[in-house]
This record gives C-alpha cells, sequence and structure tokens, in this order.
C-alpha cells in the first residue's frame, strides 16, 4: 500500500518588531475615535433598542411594557401626519434645492466677471447658525415681512405664511432653498471635471449647446447628481430646527415633521421608550428610500470607466 503523506502545515508567520509597533502605534491613533464611535454612536443606537420595550420618564428606572410602545405606534395618527408631512416636505423640496443648486453651479461654471464672489455669496447662507437662520426667516415671512412685500409690488395680497396649513409647508421648501450652497459647491466640482476636450468635439460636430448638455454634460456629472440626492433626502427627513423655532408644529400639526415628533414624546412628554421607537422607525423609512434610489440608480447613474 502505497504510503499517504499529510500535508504539512504552514508555520505562522510572527510579526517582526517593527510590524508589532506599527500595530500599536496605528491602534494608539484610531482609539479615539473608535471610543467616540463606540460611546456615541453604537453605545446609544443599542440602548434605543433596548427602550423601545420599556416605558422610561429619564426620572424613574425604565420598566418593561412589552410591546405597548408598538400598539401605540399603530393607533397613533399623529405619527402617519408627521411621516407625510416629512414626505411632503422631502419629495418636493429636494427637487427644488438640486435644480436650483445645479441652475447655480452651472450659472457659476461660466467665465464671468467676479465669478469667486458670486461663489462666496451664493455659498454664506448655508454657514449661517440654523437658529439664527430660522429666526431671520421668521421676519422674512410674517405678515409684514420682506416676502410679502415683494410680492404686493406684483398685486398679490398677503399671505399668512406661518399661519395657514396650506402655505407652512411651501414656506418652508422655500427656506430651505436659501441654504443650497454645499450642493451648489459640489455640483461645481462635477462640472469642472467634465473634459473639455468631448465638448469642443461634439461642438465641432455640430452639437447644439442643449445636445452637449444632454448627452455629456449630464451623463458625466450623474454620479454627482446621485450623491446629492441621496444626502438630501437623508437630510431633508431630518429636519428639526425651523419647524421647532418657527412653528413648534402649527398651525394645525402643518408642520409636525417627525423629527419634531420623536423630540415632543422624548423631551416634553418624556416618553423615551416610545421616542427610541419613533426614531427607530424613522431610520428604517431613511433606509428603505436609500436602497431605493442605490437600487434604480444603476439605470441613470454614469461611472466613467478609465
Amino acid at each position: 500500500m502505497a504510503a499517504t503523506t499529510m500535508p504539512l502545515s504552514r508555520p505562522r508567520e510572527r510579526w517582526s518588531n517593527l510590524q508589532r509597533r506599527e500595530f500599536l502605534f496605528g491602534l494608539l491613533f484610531v482609539s479615539p475615535f473608535l471610543i467616540g464611535v463606540l460611546l456615541f454612536w453604537v453605545g446609544p443606537m443599542l440602548y434605543s433598542v433596548f427602550l423601545t420595550t420599556q416605558k422610561w420618564n429619564m426620572i424613574a428606572p425604565p420598566q418593561f411594557v412589552g410591546l405597548r410602545n408598538i400598539n401605540k405606534l399603530l393607533a397613533d395618527p399623529l405619527v402617519r401626519t408627521a411621516l407625510l408631512n416629512t414626505a411632503y416636505y422631502t419629495f418636493i423640496g429636494v427637487p427644488l434645492q438640486l435644480t436650483v443648486a445645479f441652475t447655480l453651479a452651472l450659472m457659476l461654471n461660466r467665465s464671468i466677471a467676479g465669478r469667486a464672489v458670486y461663489r462666496t455669496i451664493y455659498y454664506l447662507p448655508s454657514l449661517t447658525p440654523a437658529v439664527a437662520s430660522a429666526v431671520v426667516w421668521l421676519q422674512i415671512l410674517s405678515q409684514k415681512g420682506l416676502l410679502n412685500q415683494f410680492i404686493a409690488n406684483f398685486g398679490f395680497e398677503p399671505i399668512n405664511w406661518l399661519f395657514q396649513p396650506a402655505a407652512t409647508k411651501p414656506a418652508f421648501i422655500l427656506m430651505s432653498l436659501w441654504g443650497v450652497g454645499p450642493q451648489m459647491i459640489i455640483f461645481l466640482a462635477g462640472l469642472q471635471n467634465v473634459p473639455q476636450e468631448l465638448m469642443e468635439a461634439a461642438e465641432i460636430d455640430g452639437a447644439s449647446t442643449w445636445r452637449r448638455f444632454r448627452n455629456i454634460t449630464l451623463p458625466l456629472i450623474s454620479p454627482v447628481l446621485f450623491f446629492n440626492l441621496v444626502v438630501g433626502i437623508i437630510g431633508s427627513f431630518q429636519i428639526f430646527t425651523g419647524a421647532f423655532i418657527m412653528t413648534n408644529g402649527g398651525p394645525q400639526n402643518a408642520t409636525l415633521f417627525m423629527v419634531l415628533y420623536i423630540y415632543r414624546q422624548g423631551f416634553m412628554y418624556f416618553d423615551m421608550g416610545y421616542a427610541a421607537l419613533l426614531s427607530w422607525l424613522l431610520f428604517f423609512v431613511i433606509m428603505i428610500f436609500t436602497a431605493i434610489q442605490f437600487r434604480i440608480s444603476n439605470r441613470w447613474v454614469y461611472y466613467e470607466v478609465s
């Protein structure tokens, strides 16, 4: 019988002193980030999962209530109201924000005098603190504010922007257009990466400005558009500061957005268990819409292959 030979196991490679030292130094340098993630991100998320089955007013110890919070969510009509208000703001506001930002980027990508100054001016509003911005827009949207004075020049009657349920969400969408500076800068970066050789070749071939824009510019900046779309939807689902300061959810819950409702449940009604469950509901809604966007992105997003 032929003798069988067992394959010899490869000896484990030992780290040298230099490799071990580099690993320890690397771990030391990333440790503040890792500790921060564990303490301020992973830890609170895991604790919020625990709170979904608890009743806790932040004073007495948490009490286990089982599925009570889920039953409360299913029977709560304000959850539907908050989700619909947030969806209205998102699916109307985000396309308008991207349109305005892209239009500004196209204009500021041209060779015009003072281009750097204009870019700075359009970007500055996004640097304004959210509270200060809300206070400014509270004056602009008031009965005798600048917006009503402006539309009065065209013969329109003043509008109670913050006191009419039908006008409040459009007012917030209009306010969001003031801070499209970051999207504009990202679009500018994408436009400046469009190869001029392609544009010149298309122009020589007789392609019109619209055809060059549709067949060259849009496909090449589609990844940038996709990025701004995903980030814009995620951010718009978390609108809070303006609604909290300017209307506090009114009138008639017309601006009761989801994050504001979560804040009410947690820090006004002291029901942290229910607030945690609402937070996870919002998280899953955002994840679903983000996954849908990634799912259909291969139909319209063009990635250049080198």
